[in-house]
């Protein structure tokens, strides 16, 4: 039985990472870092340094900022946070950009006021961000999540520091399958209700507007013509559509998790049409949602914020158990479930931020709900098939070794390749 302490950190948890973010969160991150070290400047900025690492830089180069006017890019993000943004509002920094501050970013841009620098890093995610006034100069440093500052200065005075994160590792001992599906059995519908009910609002809301097929290749829309009439191909339509949506530049707030909302649609989008379609009760559906969300910070406490290794593989493997899960599953079901997603889709590499990440999710999905349709079948690969280990918990911590040390190099390369274009 879970003890209250282990349920309070469940549900600390998932307030911390079930949060909203408009747009692709990495230049949503440099946005923030704008928008605080204005702020922090106390005056009008006249330029501005933006360093940072491979990660960034790989998933900010290809992704059209919300609220921008179909900006690309680092300079733009800083400048639009810069000169547009509120850093009180966190994740949604850019929420109220005005057309009148856009004509001004673009022309900031055009004088280049923000030059980029690839900043050396064990950090996948990690930002130092300087700007100049007149008469002052400001540091802001992001490192490890989105919006976490570890270092403020003004005129090279510290004046707000603390120790950079460690390289992620599963948070704590009480996060594992067992634990996550008692608490998502059990836990007061109550504690939960508000954030589970905005998560489907939020992601459902954005699904609908990429199935209009304006956003990328109209991914969404095409699934949905091109294949029958299933639930899988819901569960794929929808979810591309959110996905591209959100990457080209649609303004509405995406529920994220574990800092990405593509990890954040494919963990929920999903199970909300499945549960939709197989006529859960609400109930039923809210505990899924809790489920498939945990679990996809649990997967990737192994691996970490950004990686070469695509984070759509890790939300829709729960979402594949969550499904599982609603069917009325057992734990070894739900084992098998995760057993076959990761024998299965473990290779898709993360080649940045973009709409493509919308066929991603697709193909992730349909690997997810092949597997949850073995294990109803009672089939399921066996340990020491590949990777697969005896022991889920053994399996997912090696799937993210290979994503957080085993890539490393593959990252590296990865951006070469990007930065030679």
């Amino acid at each position: 039985m879970l003890s209250e302490t282990t349920k309070e950190q469940m549900i600390l948890l998932l307030k911390q990472e079930l949060v909203p973010a408009m747009g692709c969160t990495e230049p949503i991150a440099l946005a923030f870092a704008g928008a605080k070290a204005r702020e922090v400047l106390g005056e009008k900025p006249v330029e501005a340094a933006a360093y940072c690492s491979g990660n960034m830089i790989k998933n900010v180069r290809c992704v059209t900022i919300p609220n921008s006017g179909c900006m690309v890019g680092i300079e733009a993000a800083v400048t639009l946070g810069v000169e547009a943004g509120d850093a009180d509002a966190g994740m949604e920094v850019l929420a109220r950009v005005t057309q009148e501050q856009r004509k001004k970013v673009r022309e900031l841009l055009k004088r280049n006021f923000c030059r980029v620098e690839l900043l050396e890093s064990p950090y996948p995610l990690h930002i130092r961000l300087v700007v100049r006034g007149e008469s002052h100069e400001a540091e802001v440093e992001i490192c490890s999540s989105h919006t976490n500052i570890v270092l403020l200065k003004r005129d090279g005075q510290v004046f707000f520091q603390k120790e950079k994160d460690a390289p992620e590792e599963a948070s704590g001992d009480f996060l594992n399958l067992k634990n996550s599906k008692e608490f998502a059995d059990t836990v007061p519908l109550s504690l939960v209700q508000d954030m589970i009910e905005r998560q489907i609002r939020y992601n459902m809301e954005i699904a609908k507007e990429g199935l209009k097929g304006e956003y990328g290749l109209g991914i969404g829309k095409i699934i949905k013509e091109a294949y029958p009439d299933s639930i899988g191909t819901k569960m794929k339509a929808w979810a591309a559509a959110a996905s591209e949506a959100r990457m080209g530049g649609c303004d509405l707030p995406v529920i994220i998790n574990s800092g990405s909302g593509n990890q954040g649609i494919a963990s929920s989008v999903p199970v909300i049409v499945y549960g939709e379609e197989k006529g859960v009760t609400k109930e039923k559906l809210y505990r899924g949602l809790v489920f498939s969300a945990l679990l996809t910070i649990w997967q990737k406490s192994f691996i970490g914020r950004l990686s070469a290794f695509c984070g759509a593989v890790s939300a829709a493997c729960a979402s594949g158990a969550a499904m599982t899960y609603l069917d009325g599953g057992s734990l070894e079901e739900i084992k098998m479930t995760i057993y076959n997603t990761l024998a299965d889709t473990p290779g898709i590499i993360c080649d940045g931020a973009k709409v493509s990440c919308a066929a991603k999710i697709a193909s992730s999905i349909d690997a997810a709900y092949m597997a949850h349709n073995l294990a109803a079948r009672g089939k399921s690969y066996q340990p020491n098939t590949g990777i697969l280990k005896e022991d889920v918990q053994e399996t997912v911590s090696c799937v993210g070794y290979i994503g957080r040390e085993g890539m490393r190099q593959t990252d590296l390369e990865i951006l070469r390749l990007m930065l030679e274009a």
